[in-house]
Order: C-alpha cells, then structure tokens, then sequence
C-alpha cells in the first residue's frame, strides 16, 4: 500500500475541496492518507476547533505540531525552504500547489504517479479529482457551537429564502467582475417575482451589509459579527455563513469564489455566479 501526505492550502473552501480530492485520490489508489493542517495568513485556526475529526478509516487528519512545521510545511522563503531537504529524503516525489493547476491542465495522471511513487508528498488549495459532493459533508461536520449557531439562524427560513455570497476585500476578480449592481438587478427580479423573497446575505464587507440593509430592509437576513480569517472567532463564522448559505432555495454569487460553490455544494442546492 501507497501512502500520500496531504497538506491543503488556502482558505476554508479551497481546503476543503482539496482534502474532498486527496479522499479521492487515496481511495483510487488504495493508499493511506495522512493529511496535515497547518494555521498560516490564509486560514489561521487549528482544524479541532472548527470540525469534528474525521473518520479514520476515511483519512488520519492532524493539526499541525512544531516538528510539521519543520519538516512538511511547504518549502517557501517564510521558512528559507528548509522543509525541502527533508522531503527529497522522505518522499520519492512531490507535488506542490503552484503546480497543480497546470499539471491538471496538461491531463496529468495523479493515479499513476502516486501508484509508481509509493510514499508522495502533495500540497493543493484547489480540486483535482472529480468528487461526490456529499464527501464534503461528511469530511467536514462543523462542531456542535457552530451548528448550533446555524440552526438558529436558519430557524425562520422560509420556502422563498434565497441566499447571496458577495465577495470583497482582496478577490480583485470577484470586485470587478461581480460589481454589487449585478445583485441589485437579479434580487430586483426575484422579489418583482415573488413579493414574499427573504435574503440571507454572506459577505467579508461590512459597506456591502450597509448597502444592502438600505436597499432591502428586512428582507435581509445577515450576521452581525465581522468574518475574519485571521482570526478564530472571524474563521468560526465564515463557517456558519457557509453552512446557512447551504439551507437556501438558490445561492447567487461572486466570480472565482470558491466559498460560494463550497455552499452550493454542501447544501445541494443551485448555483448562479453573477458576473459581467
């Protein structure tokens, strides 16, 4: 038996379809699967606050301990690349995440490789295996505060509640190609279509909260707490946002954001990005 080491990169929905993926993999090719969580800049909060494990029949995933940082984070001038040296005498291959993408592109054969490599080192933010999306609810069960957070904000939905993920900050792409007039004139639409259209609204920007409790009133539905993720509190309810997006009719929203597909994802439910 193979044996692959997992480290998934970037935000919450990048690492979750990058695990969804190395389940995958692991699974095609019979192999063990050890997948590290490291806390960095794009997603800094420990695995065991957010979830509950994951079975370990499925894949043993660990948070991060100090030696990990040493020898399996990723090789890159935070670390001076030290991390390489001991994978080149760990691994007999490994993949790294900027080559993902490109290496997908070309058809390249990921059975293949970790099938003739034996003992891989990988490391992703994106998908590279096609997945049931009912992996990532049973990868990824929020703990119980969070849940319990959503069931209360989901408590009086009704049948005409429509979701909206608009997101700002530092996605340049989702800014420009996903200009907030865009949902002005879809919501426009569906509430001329249905008077009785509620909105539950995600987003990382407190002006787009503001626009659109101005436009709306109490058709929205949003949270009153800041997503942050750089912080527990701010990483904890991006989940929450996530996962009450998932109980909505339908999801709107933003170009190359992979958190509003994760939603549609988790939840089963349509999708439409809104761009130009």
């Amino acid at each position: 038996m193979g044996k692959i080491t997992f480290v998934p990169v970037g935000g919450l929905a990048n690492r979750m379809r990058a695990v969804a993926s190395a389940v995958m993999l692991a699974g095609k090719t019979k192999s063990e699967l050890s997948i590290i969580w490291f806390r960095d800049w794009a997603l800094n909060a420990p695995f065991y606050q957010l979830f509950k494990p994951v079975d370990r029949e499925v894949a043993c995933l660990r948070d991060a301990s100090r030696l990990d940082y040493a020898l399996l984070d990723r090789p890159r001038s935070k670390n001076f690349h030290f991390p390489l040296l001991f994978q080149k005498l760990l691994f007999k291959s490994c993949l790294y995440e900027r080559s993902i993408t490109p290496l997908c592109n070309r058809h390249f054969d990921f059975e293949r490789w970790v099938k003739e490599g034996g003992c891989v080192y990988m490391a992703s933010y994106t998908a590279f295996q096609l997945y049931d999306y009912a992996w990532i609810s049973r990868l990824f069960v929020p703990v119980d505060e969070i849940m319990e957070e959503v069931e209360n904000r989901c408590r009086n939905f009704s049948d005409a509640m429509i979701g909206v993920h608009i997101r700002r900050t530092d996605n340049l792409a989702s800014i420009r190609q996903s200009p907030i007039e865009l949902f002005y004139q879809k919501l426009d639409e569906k509430i001329k279509e249905d008077g009785k259209v509620a909105i539950y609204l995600a987003t990382d920007s407190e002006e787009v909260k503001r626009e659109m409790k101005e436009r709306y009133g109490d058709r929205i539905f949003c949270s009153g707490k800041k997503a942050d993720r750089g912080a527990l509190e701010g990483i904890r309810e991006g989940i929450t946002d996530m996962y009450t997006l998932a109980r909505t009719q339908k999801i709107y929203g933003s170009f190359q954001s992979s958190f509003s597909d994760m939603a549609a994802q988790i939840g089963g439910v349509p999708l439409e990005i809104l761009k130009l």
